[in-house]
């Protein structure tokens, strides 16, 4: 698959703002505001599993350990 590259063209216009014109938004200028809350259920879950199943292996190499010697 060939990745297809596209070209920007660069405009070389200087716009003269004077400094005092542009200005920083205020911090009470948004209207809304989201809240982030994840869900890490599924993340837990996977957890758990990989918990139960290195417990699982570390006990059978015990087992093992008991019988090879």
């Amino acid at each position: 698959m060939a990745n297809k590259s596209k070209s920007r063209s660069v405009s070389s216009r200087s716009v003269s703002t004077p400094v005092a014109a542009t200005s920083t938004p205020k911090s009470g200028s948004r209207a809304f505001t989201t809240e982030f809350k994840p869900d890490y259920g599924p993340v837990k879950q996977d957890l758990k599993r990989i918990a139960y199943l290195a417990g699982t292996f570390i006990v059978i190499l015990i087992v093992l350990s008991f019988f090879l010697r």
